[in-house]
């Protein structure tokens, strides 16, 4: 069974003093005996005495505390944000509770209730795959929570918002494969409902426009970051007559599923098939080969989403919601070929 954590009363009757003189000896205040404040100090740490948080939270109606809620771990993104995250709140004096979705709906909403529950001061949340309701993280909203958004955003929810250029990056990725010759390329896009999956297949769209490439709707499969989709899209695009030169993935984990699909029908890459991903995970280096990837400012991501939680949680007044677009950049390895 659990013991019973000690208190201040427990503190005030061994030493035969006020609970406001513990109190104020706790806290360090100038106006106590000198050692008044060393016997109550020394039997707390005798007792092993904790202050109560949550007594301390309903008194000041603050609990020093942000929540995260990611859609998952299995992949090197989320976490790395949450890295970026943690610097900023805990330099601000804030702890982080971390939270994790499963790319389950039902599991957002329960772990939405947890945080709200724990009287977070504030959240940062990717949504999962699965999240066509918000009526959930409105509620929460509506309660006074406030919400900063990342990577999976979505036009229906109001409040601040940090993504990347991923129009601009996915333009870049199919432009280099244009340059690199290849003339028949496939996307393995993200949900249709996310701004994420939206803004790179119109990037990748637009980059064929460009270069006066016709748009073939049966080379663009969706994949939706479902695990083990990509691998199934791809050999659809493989048993194609006539079958894509090159790929371009809505992200890393995409790419990867792509890359063993198609050599695992004794393909090469690049020689038969190009192949480029989005977010230079750490993995990307580590294939055969090593894979051609948009970058995309992750630590940075994840200190931007904190530092503007933390504006919004210390607002005097009214908070007027930002958005925030940072760039992306195209790095270059051997899953794409040579410049001609």
């Amino acid at each position: 069974m659990r013991s019973k954590q000690p208190t201040i009363w427990d503190i005030a009757i061994k030493l035969n003093v006020s609970i406001s003189t513990v109190s104020r000896a706790l806290r360090n205040a100038p106006d106590i005996n000198p050692e008044t404040k060393k016997a109550v100090l020394d039997l707390a740490h005798q007792l092993d005495y904790q202050p109560n948080t949550v007594a301390a939270s309903l008194r000041k109606n603050k609990t020093d505390i942000i929540g995260v809620m990611v859609p998952e771990f299995v992949h090197a993104y989320f976490p790395n944000v949450i890295l970026g995250i943690q610097e900023v709140a805990n330099a601000a004096g804030y702890k982080v509770m971390v939270m994790q979705s499963s790319e389950s709906l039902d599991i957002e909403k329960h772990n939405l209730q947890a945080m709200v529950s724990s009287r977070v001061d504030g959240l940062i949340l990717a949504i999962t795959r699965e999240t066509n309701d918000y009526e959930h993280i409105i509620a929460a909203q509506r309660k006074g929570l406030p919400i900063v958004f990342f990577n999976r955003i979505v036009d229906e929810l109001q409040g601040s918002k940090v993504m990347v250029d991923d129009y601009k990056g996915a333009f870049m990725a199919v432009q280099h494969l244009i340059q690199t010759g290849c003339r028949r390329i496939a996307h393995l896009a993200g949900p249709e409902n996310m701004t994420i999956g939206r803004n790179r297949l119109n990037g990748y769209l637009d980059a064929l426009k460009a270069h006066q490439f016709s748009i073939d709707e049966a080379l663009i499969m969706h994949c939706d970051f479902v695990e083990g989709r990509a691998r199934s899209c791809t050999q659809v695009l493989l048993d194609m007559p006539n079958r894509p030169d090159a790929l371009f993935a809505v992200n890393d984990p995409t790419a990867v599923e792509a890359l063993i699909c198609i050599q695992e029908n004794g393909l090469s890459i690049p020689n038969d098939i190009a192949l480029v991903g989005f977010s230079n995970a750490p993995h990307s280096t580590f294939v055969t080969p090593p894979l051609t990837s948009v970058v995309q400012p992750i630590h940075e991501i994840g200190e931007l989403a904190a530092q503007l939680l933390l504006r919004q949680i210390n607002a005097p007044q009214q908070f007027m919601p930002e958005t925030h677009e940072l760039d992306t950049a195209l790095v270059i390895r051997k899953s794409t070929r040579e410049l001609v």
